[in-house]
């Protein structure tokens, strides 16, 4: 499309056929003319510039919008070629290992279970296994978790601590037990300080009726063995007014008591 000049403005006003009627209105017409002209020969000039530059930086342009083009295509043919298989893969192979970790939860004989659930059995991979050869995954991602509480069951607390810190997830649930596992780690290593750090960071991880009166309580009673009496009323009364239904709930008076006592 044409751009207007201040000719064609001058010829628009002439075609209208206005005539002014007076010598104050012909000043006042002229001056109109002369503004529109003036800002039409600024946009023009503009115009003109941006035209230059964009001849000059063609090269430039059009080579960034072909690296941007570059990086959309490579990333979708990644997820698409590479991280999908990857991930069905890595799935197919978290099964096997999350059976045998699911079977040492509910069994007598959780030693050997866990440790056939981390190193694998019968040419299947175990949950290191999966952390080490398909890293960025979803499996991977859990089979951090699932490692973190074997080693925590097989009372290999420092290991237990590395796997579940690299758990990344905001699952009400897996997130908080996560956090707790690390907590739980930490006592058995007699560092209390940072083991209520890490309660603490799980009941506030979620407000489930689950977790969050179970963290609410290891913190609470931890608190009171520290002798923090502030920290362990505060936490026994959250049970007490936000969970009286759950478990700890039920009892919660009696260690109320006690860390009032203190």
């Amino acid at each position: 499309m044409r751009r207007l000049t201040k000719y064609d403005v001058m010829a628009t006003y002439k075609k209208r056929g206005y005539k002014p009627q007076t010598k104050e209105e012909e000043v006042k017409v002229q001056e109109e003319h002369s503004a529109t002209a003036e800002v039409f020969s600024t946009l023009d000039e503009s115009a003109t510039k941006t035209e230059e530059w964009v001849s000059k930086n063609q090269k430039f342009i059009l080579g960034g919008i072909g690296i941007i083009v570059l990086v959309v295509l490579g990333y979708l043919g990644f997820e698409q070629f590479i991280q999908k298989p990857k991930e069905a893969e890595a799935s197919n192979e978290m099964f096997f290992a999350q059976q045998y970790f699911n079977e040492a939860v509910n069994s007598t004989q959780k030693d050997s279970l866990y440790g056939l659930a981390l190193n694998g059995a019968d040419g299947k991979y175990g949950l290191l296994d999966i952390i080490d050869n398909y890293s960025g995954t979803k499996a991977a991602n859990l089979a951090q978790y699932s490692s973190g509480m074997a080693y925590l069951n097989l009372q290999k607390y420092d290991e237990a601590i590395k796997h579940l810190q690299e758990f990344k997830s905001d699952d009400p649930i897996l997130g908080a037990l996560a956090k707790g596992g690390i907590g739980d780690a930490f006592v058995q290593l007699t560092q209390d300080g940072e083991a209520l750090s890490y309660y603490e960071k799980a009941f506030e991880h979620s407000d489930n009726g689950f977790t969050a009166p179970k963290f609410l309580f290891k913190a609470g009673t931890l608190a009171m063995q520290m002798g923090d009496k502030a920290k362990a009323v505060k936490y026994f009364n959250r049970i007490k007014s936000d969970f009286p239904n759950s478990e700890e709930g039920r009892t919660i008076d009696i260690y109320i008591g006690k860390a009032e006592n203190l």
